[in-house]
């Protein structure tokens, strides 16, 4: 896949904090890239600066191709963006916000559909809406444009578990239909579920960009396997494994403690020795497990 976004040595300060400190990304036509990390971190900063809303100190952008400061009129048609604070007149109506953003773009999206998915009701003035509510809003307006690339800011923060995931919903078939997403978030089962890469940046800094499965492995994170055999079972017959770094009983239970490989082990043990495990249970490591290990700071 062709490269749509491209960021390279970008550098940003505050007086004296640097928010962003040479960050370089690349995002993949078609895919959804996550951009993970602790608040303060330089997200939003990073992507509003791909978006044009940002000025860097210095470092090269380009989206599409095109420069975001210097093109901005020409990517503007092309780019959804969603920030994580925004506001409208308040006496404005959500049907009217979202018909008034629609004639904006050439070929827009059908924001009565939008507005059907995402659960708005047409005459309620943004005054009057929820916190919730008023993202699910900020979605609309930035997927009315039908964008080749979407910059979703904290996408589902204020929504509640089932609208959350409705929203995931509508983010797959989005995708699905090939736009591009850039999608920073706080929720590890968010990053999980819809991205392809995740981008973990830590200090102003990109730690690493791998897809979730590969953060967990770079994390070098052990897994668990416990179990309760049929009949007893002889300890070392695990401990010799070189798969295997622990052997611990709990009662009845044997937890053994390994690396990627511990539960093909283990079993392979067992079905040598014509032993059955009762109430097996893995405990795999998660992308909230890597990015702890990866940024020693715990996510939501």
């Amino acid at each position: 896949m062709s490269a749509v976004i491209e960021v390279r040595n970008l550098h940003k300060r505050y007086g004296s904090k640097v928010a962003v400190d040479d960050v370089s990304l690349t995002v993949r036509e078609g895919e959804i890239l996550g951009v993970l990390g602790p608040n303060g971190a330089g997200k939003s900063t990073t992507v509003e600066s791909i978006a044009g809303l940002r000025t860097p100190d210095r470092g090269s952008i380009r989206v599409l191709g095109l420069d975001p400061l210097r093109d901005r009129a020409s990517l503007t048609r092309q780019l959804g963006v969603q920030l994580q604070d925004g506001q409208l007149p308040a006496r404005l109506k959500v049907a009217e916000t979202l018909e008034l953003y629609s004639s904006f773009y050439p070929n827009p999206a059908d924001w009565r559909e939008l507005m059907s998915s995402l659960g708005l009701t047409a005459k309620v003035p943004y005054g009057k809406l929820s916190g919730g509510q008023k993202q699910r809003l900020s979605i609309a307006l930035a997927l009315v444009g039908n964008p080749r690339i979407a910059i979703l800011d904290e996408l589902t923060t204020g929504l509640d578990p089932q609208a959350r995931r409705d929203t995931w919903e509508l983010i797959e078939g989005v995708r699905a239909r090939g736009v591009t997403i850039v999608l920073v978030t706080h929720f590890m089962e968010e990053a999980e579920r819809l991205c392809d890469r995740v981008a973990l940046i830590d200090a102003g800094r990109v730690v690493t960009v791998d897809t979730p499965v590969g953060l967990t492995e770079q994390a070098r994170i052990e897994q668990r396997v416990q179990f309760r055999p049929t009949r007893p079972v002889d300890e070392a017959l695990f401990r010799g494994l070189p798969e295997v770094s622990s052997v611990v009983r709990r009662g009845e239970l044997v937890i053994v403690t390994g690396d990627a490989n511990v539960l093909n082990a283990v079993t392979a043990v067992l079905a040598r020795n014509q032993i059955v495990a009762e109430r097996l249970r893995v405990e795999q490591a998660s992308l909230e497990d890597a990015y702890v290990e990866l940024t020693g700071k715990r996510g939501k």
